[in-house]
């Protein structure tokens, strides 16, 4: 039987390496195509994959198992859960990769794209511009078509000209800007903060006027402290939650 093949990824020495990996992994997984087989390489073979030790990639998949992401089975080996929860809350550690599997697993509309003005509010963030690509993008669950999240980005133009649209449907900006577009990302900054619903929201997500949302505000920073994208999303507050969690050494 066939494997499904999860991405590699370069890990950080400074956070713990069973946390990146699950990371990746769940990323991977949320990101996959329908087409993809459900069962996972071996520990081993994940282990050797990812350069950690089996001990590691067990712990790593505990975590997932705990999501409901994977189930294990006795000699028949481990299986993702084709109808695992999307949206479940994720810890932040500081990894890139944890923002690439918090943005992953969900079906994903482009609405609008193009070059536009920087609006105001984000003004500081691009000095030098006046106009950026902009895109629009509504998220739904993949089972239910549920709309649960709507994301504005504004790109730096010399990164958008390497952007494939279809790989914005299929994955996260953070992911494509990285991944395919080769940006050197150093750093994110994440803003969290409860709103209620404007009408376009509330449209979007089919939600009432004036209901909570999750409003979300991501910075993405070159190795030089420039920010190469602002995201803007509105998450439905009553299908998200954020857990961040501090590692104090």
């Amino acid at each position: 039987m066939t494997s499904f093949a999860p991405d590699s990824i370069v890990l950080n020495r400074k956070l713990p390496l069973w946390y990146q990996v699950s990371q990746s992994l769940r990323a991977s997984i949320l990101g996959r195509s329908p087409r993809d087989p459900l069962r996972l390489p071996t520990e081993e073979q994940l282990a050797g994959h990812y350069g950690v030790s089996v001990l590691t990639m067990r712990q790593a998949l505990k975590e997932l198992e705990d999501e409901g992401l994977i189930t294990r089975h006795r000699r028949r080996g481990t299986f993702i859960e084709p109808d695992a929860r999307r949206g479940a809350p994720v810890r932040l550690l500081g990894s890139v990769d944890a923002i690439v599997a918090q943005q992953s697993g969900m079906t994903t509309e482009l609405l609008e794209h193009g070059p536009a003005p920087v609006p105001t509010e984000i003004a500081e963030y691009f000095p030098d511009l006046s106009e950026a690509a902009a895109y629009h993008r509504l998220r739904s669950d993949e089972r239910t078509g549920e709309p649960t999240n709507h994301a504005r980005n504004w790109v730096r133009p010399e990164l958008a000209a390497r952007i494939d649209l279809e790989d914005l449907v299929r994955w996260p900006m953070t992911k494509v800007l990285r991944d395919v577009v080769g940006a050197d990302i150093s750093r994110i900054t994440d803003t969290v903060e409860a709103r209620l619903a404007d009408p376009e929201t509330a449209r979007l997500l089919r939600v009432p006027l004036l209901s909570p949302i999750l409003h979300y505000t991501g910075i993405t920073y070159d190795t030089g402290g420039r920010p190469l994208d602002v995201a803007v999303i509105n998450y439905r507050g009553d299908r998200f939650s954020f857990t961040v969690t501090l590692d104090v050494t």
